[in-house]
């Protein structure tokens, strides 16, 4: 179960939760961006790629008017 501890609206975080739930690896994240309408994902897809070391990466997705991270391994 999703936690909301961000300042999003209830119904707002479980329509999202909802849709990133599903998400299992980095390949799933990119397909989900592929089949979203373009005014819900910014063009670029993944707007940034951090290297926590050589195994570990945080994506991080522009959807909507929010920011999605992943922590990728």
């Amino acid at each position: 179960m999703a936690v909301n501890c961000s300042t999003l609206p209830r119904e707002e975080f479980e329509s999202v939760a909802t849709e990133v739930d599903k998400h299992r690896s980095l390949s799933e994240v990119l397909a989900w961006c592929s089949s979203k309408p373009k005014d819900q994902i910014h063009a670029q897809v993944v707007a940034e790629v951090i290297t926590q070391d050589e195994f570990t990466h945080d994506i991080v997705v522009p959807f909507k008017s929010i920011f999605l991270v992943y922590d990728t391994t």
